[in-house]
């Protein structure tokens, strides 16, 4: 890498990470912290305050270890804050507060269609025109002069004092981006949002250096380069891009986290492909870093196996707290044979945990399987995630070749199963624990490689097409 350390600050819905990462790519530290669920009455907002406050200590932390000079932020793309005069003006709305749906239809009627700017209708806040709308629609003289801010890019001008916009943070269903014209969509031009969109900048854009009270904060130099940054799923598609095995094949990135995103690089780039999303089955079109369309599909699986097995038991993700996980020292052996019997006595579970969203977005649960132990809890939900992220992976043509990313990569039963799932697909995963963060890092660097190879995952040894069959009909009965 360039001479000095980098920060990749990461700033997810569930989780905020910040690792620490010397010139030869090697990650020297890495800390977490769990976002503070917002409460009460009111707008809810995302838990800026706490997570400002838990990053000033992680960098004062890094800044005795060695010499950072580069800090890069990634966030998830549903948030959007508005600043004037160097400040804060409002906090963005926590995109799951459902107090903006009485808006709802008036804004519906406003927005582009989805063949332009390739943003599903979606519920709650995670439209960031509708978080906008609503905004406004309490008293819109209270915002105006104010730029507005990506979430990654809020963090980015935080620590720089420079405002930014960024196409991967605006092209991530925010009904805010035409992506094919590359221009803002026609509802943000009229509703004067385009124009207080702060300058549009690349995601490797060096915004300028930390600023003074940040530098008198942390103590970290004043030679530190703050980063424009980007979408965190677009950061974990630029890693698993770098993987050799993924190079000139028609390739399809499965993020896992909160949400599970799908996003897929066909080789030829085909519009065609993109319009035959369906809406209202949470495809869309995100934008890479080059400013071209992605086709993309979702569904909140993180959120959906704490539902099934509880938010203590569900991480497979080694930033968590060990002793808070029962899956993490899970014996893959046993998981899969847990797995099996299920799919032998054809055991499943039906979406959908988290209503409004994924290719199920009607869906009511209507059946659990018994569950008696939380290790049967875990094989029979990662079994759940793997049913419903392969329906996602078929609404967006993936084939080819697949490259599982995130903390639920490391699910012995997930992959698995998907692998089984998709025989004609190529499975991949990689020991490689920062995905996001090591895609962010390419931005620093172009010509880092990876530190771990991919791995093909053998699948389940069963064949799963009755199982998959039964299940797809099922779950088709309820939506």
């Amino acid at each position: 890498m360039p001479a000095g350390w980098t920060i990749v600050f990461d700033v997810g819905k569930s989780l905020s990470k910040a690792s620490l990462w010397d010139e030869a790519g090697q990650c020297i530290a890495h800390r977490f912290r769990p976002n503070r669920k917002p409460t009460g009455v009111g707008n809810l907002t995302l838990d800026v305050a706490g997570i400002e406050q838990w990053l000033e200590s992680v960098l004062k932390e890094f800044a005795a270890l060695g010499p950072v000079l580069n800090i890069m932020p990634v966030a998830h793309g549903a948030g959007i804050a508005l600043i004037r005069n160097d400040r804060l003006l409002c906090a963005p709305l926590d995109y799951e507060w459902p107090g903006v749906a009485g808006e709802r239809g008036v804004y519906g009627a406003q927005r582009d269609e989805f063949i332009d700017t390739g943003s599903p209708a979606l519920p709650a806040g995670l439209n960031l025109g509708m978080q906008l709308h609503w905004l406004e629609s309490l008293n819109k003289g209270d915002y105006r002069g104010s730029q507005l801010l990506p979430w990654a890019q809020y963090w980015a001008w935080n620590l720089s004092g420079v405002a930014a916009s960024e196409l991967t943070s605006l092209g991530c269903h925010s009904d805010l981006w035409r992506p094919f014209d590359k221009t803002p969509s026609k509802l943000a031009v009229r509703r004067g949002w385009a124009e207080r969109l702060a300058p549009l900048q690349a995601a490797d854009a060096v915004l300028g250096p930390l600023k003074r009270q940040w530098i008198a904060r942390t103590g970290l130099s004043g030679r530190v380069k703050v980063y424009c940054g980007l979408h965190d799923s677009n950061a974990a598609l630029l890693a698993a891009r770098n993987c050799g095995v993924m190079a000139g094949r028609d390739a399809t990135v499965l993020s896992t986290g909160t949400w599970f995103v799908a996003m897929r690089s066909p080789l030829p780039r085909s519009a065609a492909l993109t319009l035959k999303l369906p809406e209202t089955r949470d495809c869309l079109v995100n934008v890479d870093v080059q400013g071209s369309p992605v086709p993309s599909a979702r569904f909140m699986g993180g959120r959906e196996i704490e539902v099934l097995v509880g938010a203590e038991n569900a991480s497979a993700d080694s930033t968590r707290n060990p002793e808070a996980s029962r899956l993490d020292a899970a014996n893959p052996s046993a998981q899969h044979a847990i797995a099996l019997r299920a799919i032998e006595s054809g055991e499943f579970i039906l979406p959908s945990g988290v209503p409004g969203v994924g290719p199920f977005p009607n869906a009511k649960r209507a059946m659990v399987s018994s569950i008696s132990a939380i290790d049967e809890a875990s094989a029979k939900a990662h079994l759940y995630a793997a049913m419903v992220a392969d329906v996602s992976l078929d609404l967006i043509g993936s084939k080819d070749s697949l490259f599982v990313d995130g903390r639920f990569s490391r699910s012995a039963v997930f992959v698995s199963a998907l692998a089984a799932l998709r025989p004609d697909t190529t499975v991949l995963v990689s020991d490689e624990e920062h995905g996001v963060a090591r895609g962010a890092l390419r931005l620093v660097n172009p010509s880092l490689e990876s530190s771990a190879p991919a791995q093909p995952v053998a699948p389940l040894p069963i064949d799963l097409s009755t199982y998959r069959q039964q299940w797809r009909e099922a779950a088709e009965l309820l939506r």
